[in-house]
């Protein structure tokens, strides 16, 4: 029971960080991708027209409930071994790393993973899934550009993810009194400045003004919150000790690799 108590303070931390990262990627999207050109309309078109560009997306099968769309996903780190740290140098060109999937019915944020809260709608859950997989994925990328080897890469990489979740569950958690402090203040705020425009204003003003002094202390905190974590997590990863691969299981891998 604590520890699920945990994982939704987790969740409910980690959701508005990672739902600000899913802002910024869609507000860089090309919006000529979106132009789409209408075909003049011909009379008695509407019975046989043929919609165009219709070309259907085919993906991969998915394990039941996994809030995912990543159809190159891979199922997870290397966990038998972890190498070296070793000599590093400026970044070079490697093939990109492939994101890792989250289990059924589970946000996953690097190393964290906590159940999908029954709030959360399945569309938002898999835009968060996959914010956090490409997150990771491209750290990993970069880590292996400049010398990691691979087991380094992802053990770094998911660290700082799921060290940022926690951080950013503990500074939303810490924020929590101070922002209703804060929210009470704006609901006054905004009754006031609300009285203008009367009868709505006297709704939406306290409701909006309470929201706004909310999100202005509690996001800030939770964001420096994710950056102590994701900083923690980090070192931890770079500063892990190396674990040998068993013998038997290295010459199985050598042979798979061979082949």
């Amino acid at each position: 029971m604590q520890r699920q108590k945990v994982g939704s303070v987790v969740a409910a931390g980690a959701v508005p960080l990672v739902m600000a990262l899913i802002g910024t990627g869609t507000a860089n999207a090309d919006p000529a991708q979106a132009a789409v050109t209408q075909p003049e309309h011909q009379p008695g078109a509407e019975f046989d027209a043929v919609a165009p560009n219709a070309t259907p997306y085919v993906g991969q099968p998915m394990p039941a409930n996994t809030r995912s769309s990543l159809q190159w996903s891979r199922t997870g780190p290397e966990m038998d071994y972890l190498s070296p740290v070793g000599p590093l140098h400026a970044p070079t060109a490697v093939a990109p790393v492939p994101p890792i999937l989250p289990p059924p019915g589970q946000f996953r944020f690097g190393d964290q993973q906590v159940p999908v809260p029954d709030f959360v709608p399945v569309d938002t859950s898999i835009q968060i899934n996959d914010t956090a997989a490409n997150t990771e994925a491209n750290l990993a990328t970069f880590l292996d550009s400049v010398g990691l080897e691979r087991s380094r890469s992802d053990r770094i990489a998911s660290a700082t993810l799921g060290s940022a979740a926690r951080g950013a569950a503990v500074g939303s958690t810490v924020a929590i009194p101070f922002a209703m402090m804060a929210s009470t203040g704006g609901a006054v705020a905004g009754l006031i400045a609300g009285i203008p425009f009367v009868p709505i204003g006297l709704v939406a003003g306290p409701i909006l003004g309470g929201m706004a002094a909310y999100m202005a202390v509690s996001i800030p905190v939770t964001v420096v919150g994710a950056g102590i974590g994701a900083a923690v997590g980090a070192a931890s990863g770079f500063l892990a000790p190396p674990r040998g691969m068993v013998p038997e299981a290295a010459d199985s891998e050598a042979e798979l690799v061979s082949a």
